[in-house]
């Protein structure tokens, strides 16, 4: 089937998981090589053998009348478009929406019956019937901060243009004109270090003080706008305390912090470092506890996934640290939560996996999206220069350690985090490669069991998006020193992509013997010594925007057995084996029944992962290590971040 969909809409993720459910499998016509090489060896040279495979969907986002011949001869031609779906709107807007939100767009027209509007009526109508947001019900600070909380808490992502109308009626009403509005509508980190700023100011109020003064001399904002803030207001103190257990604000000190410690303000309030720990632990615990959907279920979309991965490691970080103090109520009651997250998340793999890597790469949702994502924009004129840093095997609980530790050195930088998916078996010869070839693992089957043809397949990529050989380069082995090498490469003027690799971490989990509180600590001390600030330093020095991401991430796991197989085994890790015989894994899964086979998504077809059971690995009964290479969410998830000046 050979379809035409220049919008994208097959490309949605519960349309994609749909498609693949009914027996098709999505190959996409922008590489004709790798097009070329996924379809003979995936379909053609089977179906020449007589064996029968899914049926094959070819995505074309222009035209088809460029399609190779053969494909012309043997497909049945299929279009589809926004501008038919939804032709009373303007067409610029629907096109502009997140795909996941045209079910929302064609239910309230479904509800409202057909319409015909002009350009701005389109964005009003799309504003108030997919996001509930009515500018002309926003009258005051609470209506403002209720409506902005609303948006970022939940990351809802907005089109620029419906920001754009949203702000020109907010400004035509003369309501905010002290409010930063260009800065806090759209971007969620300046949002939240707009609260951050004015906090201290309302918890000097609330016990008994001044508010500051505003901008004068005794207190200067980054951000410009009003100094007192109503959090206590009923519809924006509801978020308070979410904001401060997932870690979008931080606590602050105060010279009265034992009496506002009584009070709802206790957990934005910093006092005894255990008592705060604890305090954050519990809420946490409880909140999972109360809420049935804290865990996506198996219909969640994938950015549901990544924000509870996110507040998950805020807690697996508050439990290592309370590691030898966590009382065993409290540990009971992760370790169930634990297990009602690995369940769920199985279930969802299942169904949604498969399709990940056909999303498209804006944002990215898996790792070979990130350099993608980064083309893209370079070529829109976003960024001249890229810098990718990949901590080899920084999982997001420890990303949070190295966040802090990177902020206490540098307080002007700035984070804006979100996250991707590893490759699975999370091995960095699958994961890692993937990244840095800007391909799933299926394009490089000969070099899929060690990491050497990196720098080569780094190069390919851009040279294959325009770029020189000489405009490019590669370094792995940083980690605590190689910076002069380094400032070597970012000074030539001719460089424009650098991708680095810093492994310590990977390497201070393979010889962890003392679970995560141990992993942690030594993460903390890692970034607490001056290497990755000096890195970000001499990058950004060097004019490169500077993206920090990890190959996968990595979980605390207690041995099951060493399955022993020799040379049966053509990749051994303490989460998985991967075989090149279905008929040797299945021997090894007939002693380890609960063991996964994993299916080769989007590997070469003679790559076969055995996964451990649960949170098990292959070694000595036991035997409890550090380790990664399967599919649990600390593993899977990780960290993208740019690392930004405030002043930049």
């Amino acid at each position: 089937m050979l379809v035409a969909d220049p919008d994208g809409l097959l490309l949605e993720e519960s349309v994609l998981a749909a498609v693949r459910a009914r027996g098709f499998e999505l190959l996409e016509f922008d590489d004709p090589v790798a097009f070329r090489y996924a379809y003979e060896t995936r379909f053609r040279s089977r179906w020449d053998r007589g064996e029968e495979t899914d049926a094959a969907v070819v995505l074309r986002c222009a035209g088809l009348d460029d399609l190779p011949y053969d494909l012309l001869q043997a497909g049945r031609k299929v279009s589809f478009s926004l501008e038919a779906m939804f032709p009373g709107l303007s067409r610029s807007v629907p096109a502009a929406l997140d795909r996941a939100d045209l079910d929302a767009l064609d239910d309230a027209l479904a509800r409202h019956g057909p319409v015909e509007l002009g350009d701005n009526a389109s964005k009003d109508f799309v504003l108030r019937h997919v996001f509930a947001i009515e500018p002309e019900g926003i009258e005051n600070p609470p209506d403002l901060l209720r409506m902005l909380l609303r948006r970022h808490y939940r990351g809802l992502r907005i089109p620029a243009l419906l920001d754009e109308r949203l702000l020109q009626e907010l400004r035509r009403r003369g309501a905010f004109d002290d409010w930063p509005l260009e800065a806090i509508i759209a971007d969620r980190e300046a949002f939240f270090a707009f609260l951050q700023e004015r906090w201290p100011v309302f918890l000097e109020r609330k016990a008994g003080g001044t508010a500051g003064g505003g901008e004068g001399p005794a207190r200067r904002f980054d951000l410009p706008g009003p100094a007192e803030l109503p959090f206590d207001h009923d519809d924006v103190r509801v978020y308070i305390d979410n904001l401060f257990l997932d870690g979008f604000l931080q606590a602050v000190p105060h010279e009265r912090a034992a009496s506002l410690a009584q009070t709802w303000l206790a957990l934005g309030v910093r006092a005894d470092e255990r008592a705060d720990r604890k305090r954050r632990l519990d809420g946490l615990l409880q909140r999972m506890d109360a809420t049935a959907a804290a865990v996506p279920a198996e219909a969640a979309r994938h950015e549901d996934w990544f924000r509870f991965a996110r507040v998950w490691a805020e807690l697996a970080d508050l439990v290592a640290q309370s590691d030898t103090d966590l009382p065993q109520p409290a540990r009971r009651r992760m370790e169930h939560l634990q297990a009602r997250i690995d369940a769920a998340l199985a279930a969802w793999l299942t169904q949604r996996y498969a399709g990940l890597s056909s999303l498209p790469p804006a944002p990215p949702v898996m790792l070979h999206h990130v350099p993608r994502f980064l083309a893209g924009r370079m070529a829109g004129g976003g960024e001249r220069k890229a810098a990718l840093v990949v901590v080899d095997g920084l999982a997001l609980q420890q990303w949070i350690v190295v966040r802090r530790e990177l902020a206490r050195q540098r307080p002007r930088l700035r984070f804006r985090e979100s996250a991707v998916f590893a490759w699975i078996p999370t091995v960095t010869s699958v994961s890692r490669q993937a990244l840095f070839a800007g391909q799933p693992p299926l394009y490089f089957p000969d070099s899929i069991r060690s990491t050497d043809r990196e720098p080569a397949l780094w190069r390919r990529f851009w040279e294959d998006r325009g770029l020189k050989r000489q405009e490019v380069d590669y370094v792995k082995g940083l980690g605590a020193g190689g910076l002069v090498r380094v400032e070597e490469m970012a000074a030539r003027p001719g460089l424009r992509v650098l991708g680095l690799v810093a492994d310590t971490v990977d390497r201070i989990a393979h010889g962890m013997k003392l679970g995560m509180a141990g992993m942690r600590n030594q993460v903390r001390q890692w970034a607490a010594q001056p290497f990755l600030a000096q890195l970000v330093d001499l990058l950004s020095a060097n004019g490169f925007c500077v993206w920090l991401t990890s190959d996968h991430g990595n979980i605390e796991a207690v041995g099951c057995g060493n399955p022993a197989e020799g040379a049966a085994a053509e990749m051994r890790g303490g989460r998985v084996r991967i075989y090149g015989d279905r008929l040797l894994r299945g021997q090894v899964k007939q002693r380890f029944p609960e063991a996964v086979e994993w299916p080769p998504v989007g590997l070469p077809e003679d790559c076969l992962p055995l996964l451990a059971p649960g949170r098990a690995a292959f070694v000595r009964k036991g035997e409890r290590v550090v380790g990664h290479g399967g599919a649990s969410l600390e593993e899977i998830v990780v960290p993208l971040v740019r690392v930004e000046s405030r002043d930049a």
